[in-house]
């Protein structure tokens, strides 16, 4: 289990390293349901809570929720 995690948000999500994406890149799926812990941190793998809630120009109003930039961290086993 990892916390992914940025300036707007955070969610945890099971993580599986893998050589099929580039070094440096997490791919998190859409569909989960916010569930957040007390602390905000979304329990589900929601991506929402990670992404801008805007449009990529007045012109466009294109979604930018297939990228953002995140840290994440390794959740200790208990």
């Amino acid at each position: 289990m990892i916390r992914i995690f940025n300036d707007r948000g955070a969610c945890l999500a099971r993580a599986n390293v893998s050589t099929d994406i580039l070094q440096g890149v997490v791919s998190l799926s859409t569909g989960a349901w916010h569930d957040p812990q007390s602390d905000g941190t979304d329990r589900q793998g929601n991506p929402n809570v990670l992404t801008r809630d805007l449009g990529t120009s007045r012109l466009g109003q294109g979604s930018t929720a297939h990228t953002t930039l995140v840290e994440f961290s390794r959740i200790a086993d208990d």
